[in-house]
């Protein structure tokens, strides 16, 4: 981790559900983040039309923290109040907490990375499978420790809240407020709303009214990477998906606004952005997400440009072309298959065969040789045949992804496969020893593919991005290709110092990274 990022994250995975290597894209846990808190810099009002700026979220004047809650927002306490946020999930959770943090900032708290000195603790959530939710009760149970000792304020937000809303008070009643991912902009009053009731609020705005908070470009100085929401939302219906339930319909940020945070951010020293959305290249916010990926690779002072996630059916001929000619677009698409049998596909209503997804796969490939391609699979989805599952196997075998992040099939509340689960043969109930063994000849067999492809890098000298040092590691630094993979190598801060674009020769291939040594002179 860089030794100049003010963000520190301890990361949890589910080894079950794990990707066979790499950092996971939408829907695994990441974690617990902490970041310095920055000075204003107010979100803003957007829909799909306009743009108005505002200012930071008010709050009534408040006195000293009480006795036994927090205080809210307003006027600056007499002293420093201190908040932990524990985050589940994305990067699009991870950004959440980020715009959190800098929101209570301006009121009054600074982030600590020790729950046990917090006067408010926040839990930001994944409700993509049902082991996160199982997590999240587990650090609720932890957490309610220091609520007992020094009235810590605890606060559940994230998709978990926005799907639990009010149950979620009364399964676990030391929880002070709950609050969906619609309702960030509003921190401030709700904890000050909180000093009085327990409540959840989990409304949905309208799209015209919805605040996207805007970045602090502050908060990112030293940051060598950082993400920039460009859409929210998603309206693929897929049948095994609870993110449309948890997250709303998509609502896309003015594509003005998005260039000018970018710029901001490359102004305080960020080399590398991510355009972050539940469904990025479905974006429509005054042009669509080819024109944003080439607006954005414009901006002079930044080195890289990368986006996730997306659903094939957005990948159109205009976006494979950027691929061909923005050198900023980094060589690095991940594509979300799910599965290699066209009948699962259609029950999980994902609108393509494998036939199609090939065609747009082969498409990205010869317009950018070399490039990495990464995807999702799940597994043991209602009525799965050993067969369907065969032909997962085999696509996985011709695609030869990079990586591939795979699951085995969680129901979640209100989804469509819950709703037919059991109605049909075709919906049946895989068990779980059957789903578990098929998962694992999946990653057993990606291994092999990603091991490979390490392999083939070594003798290859490579750009890397430095982005800091190991953690632990004196005299060890690391970075990303361009496609995205981790190499460490041995260096000094000022021969390899945090943003600096260096030739790595490629010594050694690992199980999830390359090691190498910096080419040219000490």
């Amino acid at each position: 981790m860089s030794d100049l990022v003010a963000l520190t994250s301890i990361t949890a995975r589910d080894d079950a559900a794990s990707p066979s290597r790499g950092d996971a894209p939408a829907g695994e846990e990441a974690g617990m983040s902490e970041q310095a808190a920055p000075p204003d810099a107010g979100p803003q009002r957007v829909g799909r039309r306009a743009v108005n700026e505002r200012g930071a979220c008010g709050g009534a004047a408040v006195d000293e923290l009480a006795e036994r809650r927090v205080p809210g927002a307003g006027t600056p306490a007499p002293r420093s109040r201190k908040v932990f946020v524990h985050t589940f999930g994305c990067q699009m959770n991870d950004a959440d907490s980020g715009r959190m943090l800098e929101l209570l900032g301006r009121h009054g708290f600074s982030a600590t990375p020790h729950p046990e000195d917090a006067d408010l603790i926040l839990l930001n959530t994944c409700a993509v499978r049902e082991k996160a939710e199982q997590k999240l009760l587990s650090a609720l149970g932890r957490y309610r420790v220091h609520k007992a000792r020094r009235g810590t304020l605890l606060a559940v937000g994230g998709c978990v809240a926005q799907q639990e809303k009010g149950r979620l008070l009364a399964r676990v009643p030391y929880v002070d407020f709950v609050f969906g991912p619609d309702n960030i902009a509003k921190l401030p009053e709700m904890i000050e709303r909180a000093r009085r009731e327990r409540f959840a609020e989990t409304g949905w705005m309208p799209s015209e009214q919805y605040l996207f908070p805007r970045a602090d470009p502050e908060a990112a100085r030293g940051r060598v990477t950082a993400f920039v929401t460009a859409m929210k939302g998603c309206d693929n219906v897929c049948s095994f998906c609870i993110v449309p339930h948890t997250r709303g319909r998509e609502i896309s940020r003015p594509f003005l606004e998005i260039v000018e945070e970018c710029a901001a951010l490359a102004g305080v020293g960020v080399r590398e952005i991510t355009l972050i959305g539940q469904n990025v290249n479905s974006y429509s916010g005054g042009c669509n997400f080819a024109g944003l990926l080439r607006r954005v690779a414009a901006l002079p002072a930044l080195s890289r440009v990368r986006f996730t996630t997306s659903h094939p059916h957005d990948l159109s001929d205009a976006l494979v072309e950027v691929f061909r000619d923005e050198v900023k677009v980094m060589p690095h698409f991940h594509l979300p298959v799910q599965s290699g049998s066209d009948p699962v596909l259609s029950r999980m209503r994902r609108d393509y065969t494998v036939a199609e997804y090939m065609g747009r796969f082969e498409k990205l490939r010869e317009a950018r040789p070399g490039i990495a391609i990464t995807t999702d699979f799940i597994v043991g989805f209602p009525g799965e045949t050993d067969e369907d599952f065969e032909r997962s196997l085999a696509l996985l075998e011709r695609a030869r992804f990079d990586n591939s992040f795979s699951f085995v099939y969680s129901p979640r509340p209100h989804t469509g496969a819950v709703r037919r689960l059991g109605t049909a043969p075709e919906w049946t109930e895989i068990p779980r020893e059957v789903a578990v063994a098929r998962l694992e000849r999946l990653q057993a067999m990606q291994r092999l593919i990603s091991s490979e492809v390490l392999s083939r890098q070594m003798g290859a000298t490579v750009e890397v991005l430095v982005e800091g040092g190991l953690d632990g590691e004196e005299g060890r630094r690391f970075g990303r290709t361009l496609e995205n993979r981790m190499v460490h190598f041995d260096a000094d801060p000022s021969r390899a110092p945090a943003g600096a674009l260096l030739p790595v020769l490629v010594t050694r291939s690992h199980a999830n990274s390359l090691s190498g040594e910096i080419v040219g002179p000490a």
